[in-house]
């Protein structure tokens, strides 16, 4: 796949403009957060404004930079990248990259280098990908265990993770699946490993 066929999948999780009192995160629209929009347009010379009046090309290019190339996305196989992708922007880049480097069988340490890179390349992505799913939804499980007050997001976390599956063709998830975001749901975003110590299970 590619960023531009990939993107589409994620955004229907993100929703648009949002302030749910329940996430830390504050105001978040397409899935950019206040505080991620701040500084993209710092890094260009831009001034400050509100994450609501997020531009639609600014969103794009936060998401490839951000997240698809900081994964490194585009040297993975097909499906496979995907299911990173999502997992970089739903869970951080170091932990998809964790959950990458666990599904084709190289050390864990959240950093793609190139022994990461040897073992992606050669991997089987129809053994990996159930792996790095189930990877992912051990991690939710094992984060409202440690943070009950985050049961509340579970619902939403799982009907997207099971999307991904039903998309990337993991056998068992192709009908029932929920392809959004349902009324009144939010799927929050976590941060990445070491932002916030509380969410490193």
């Amino acid at each position: 796949m590619s960023f531009a066929t990939s993107l589409p999948f994620v955004l229907r999780w993100e929703g648009g403009f949002v302030d749910h009192p329940a996430d830390p995160g504050g105001a978040t629209n397409k899935g950019v957060t206040q505080k991620v929009y701040d500084s993209w347009r710092a890094k260009y010379g831009q001034p400050q404004r509100s994450v609501r009046d997020l531009q639609d090309s600014e969103m794009a290019a936060i998401y490839e930079q951000n997240y698809w190339r900081a994964a490194r996305c585009g040297d993975v196989q097909d499906k496979l990248d995907l299911a990173v992708f999502d997992t970089a922007v739903n869970m951080g880049v170091g932990r998809a990259v964790g959950f990458l480097q666990g599904s084709v069988g190289c050390a864990v340490d959240g950093g793609f280098g190139p022994a990461t890179l040897n073992a992606v390349q050669c991997c089987d992505p129809a053994r990996a990908l159930p792996m790095f799913c189930n990877a992912r939804e051990s991690y939710y499980q094992r984060l409202v265990e440690a943070k009950p007050e985050l049961n509340v997001f579970l619902r939403g976390w799982m009907n997207r993770l099971n999307a991904l599956r039903a998309s990337v063709g993991i056998p068992g998830f192709s009908a029932g699946v929920t392809r959004g975001i349902v009324p009144g749901e939010i799927i929050r975003r976590l941060p990445d490993l070491g932002e916030d110590p509380a969410f490193d299970v």
